[in-house]
């Protein structure tokens, strides 16, 4: 699997989603950000969104729940159309059960952990999924700086799965740019939500391009 960019709307125009959605055609996936305002302090987007998005935008939909109850609610997501699907661990009562039935459902089944939650307690858990997202920022906001703390832990999720002869993705998101990227790629990190970088730049679509090019020139893929 090679290098794959997710731009997050979180940092585009709401009022403009397919336009947006348009703007980064170049883009592997297209990263929602689901929030709540109980698991994070801040209130985004939810089901309906989703579900227009869908409709409008040939990019696979990369829904990151930011939610209390997602064992509830993450179903609900495939449904609407998203081809992958990220729970969060700390919010999360039933993994196991979770993860297959996002699965069961068609889409990809992803964990997220915040950047204080370490990875090993959750070794046994790792056959069951198809994604690790590693939060390089806490969750809730765009446009944070990069926490250089979480790159050990990226290195020590890549060795966890290639201990085990895992083929998931590592998906890095909170302050990826031109600056961060090849640092996350070296660690391990295969792909990479980027919002600010992305949607701030005069051609968003050259921006994704770009940022493809550094990961895969420092990693060799």
């Amino acid at each position: 699997m090679g290098i794959q960019i997710a731009p997050s709307i979180l940092t585009a125009d709401f009022a403009h989603l397919a336009d947006e959605a348009a703007a980064v055609s170049n883009a592997d996936w297209l990263h929602v950000d689901v929030m709540d305002n109980h698991f994070v302090p801040n209130l985004t987007l939810g089901m309906p969104i989703v579900e227009s998005l869908a409709k409008a935008t040939d990019l696979p939909l990369d829904c990151h729940l930011m939610i209390e109850d997602p064992d509830r609610w993450a179903p609900g997501y495939v449904e609407a159309g998203a081809a992958s699907v990220t729970f969060h661990i700390e919010a999360c009562r039933a993994p196991i059960r979770t993860a297959r039935e996002i699965r069961s459902k068609g889409a990809r089944a992803a964990m997220a952990l915040r950047p204080a939650t370490p990875i090993e307690p959750y070794e046994d858990l790792l056959p069951e999924l198809d994604m690790i997202l590693i939060m390089t920022v806490e969750p809730g906001f765009g446009g944070q700086k990069f926490l250089d703390i979480c790159l050990p832990k990226i290195r020590r999720t890549r060795q966890l799965l290639d201990k085990h002869g895992l083929d998931l993705w590592i998906e890095i998101d909170g302050g990826v740019s031109a600056d961060t990227i090849e640092r996350c790629a070296e660690a391990g990190a295969d792909v990479f939500v980027a919002g600010s970088a992305v949607y701030a730049a005069d051609d968003p679509n050259v921006m994704v391009d770009n940022l493809r090019t550094l990961a895969e020139q420092s990693t060799g893929r």
